[in-house]
């Protein structure tokens, strides 16, 4: 399998049956998921699915159910490509085995409503959590671990980092936020 980064959240692994993208979000290039042959979306957040980034692929997108109707709602042209799958669920897309983990985005903070997200554990090779630190099922050889988020703190990240990552873990959900200079015009 081979994987390539792409900004922020958004993989894309291929092998000889297919390409698969997890989370082509706003801050991802703009060609993240063209030519995928299937998609997976984590969660909601603009930072993780963007419409036009969906539109790009014509191929099967794959999510939670709260997440699925985030999708619909913003892009009802869509609607006819989403297959909801929850914690548990295990299924085939472009030639990759994935199955889907856990329920809940980690919390921000007790006054912002906690959305869904599910992980994906795919080819049980490859672990992409979404904006949580849900545990995939045992080690995994490629670990990716969220760095820098509003929800999290970098102790959590080497933390969960030592307790699931086997051979090596990936930096994701690592977009600097934009620093303002003291005395700056805003």
């Amino acid at each position: 399998m081979r994987i390539v980064k792409f900004g922020h959240a958004c993989l894309r692994l291929e092998k000889d049956s297919g390409t698969l993208v997890i989370d082509p979000g706003a801050f991802s290039e703009l060609e993240s998921a063209d030519a995928a042959d299937g998609i997976l979306l984590t969660h909601e957040h603009p930072d993780h699915f963007d419409p036009e980034r969906l539109r790009r692929a014509d191929s099967p997108i794959f999510t939670g159910v709260r997440t699925a109707e985030v999708v619909v709602a913003e892009a009802p042209d869509l609607a006819e490509r989403i297959t909801t799958v929850g914690d548990g669920v295990s299924f085939e897309v472009a030639g990759f085995s994935v199955s889907a983990h856990g329920e809940h985005h980690a919390l921000i903070h007790p006054d912002i409503p906690r959305v869904a997200n599910t992980a994906f554990l795919v080819d049980g090779e490859v672990f992409h959590p979404g904006d949580s630190f849900t545990p995939p099922p045992a080690r995994v050889p490629t670990l990716l671990m969220p760095l820098n988020a509003p929800w999290m703190r970098l102790a959590e990240a080497i933390d969960f980092a030592r307790r699931h990552s086997g051979r090596r873990a990936v930096a994701i959900h690592d977009i600097e936020y934009v620093r303002v200079e003291p005395g700056s015009e805003l």
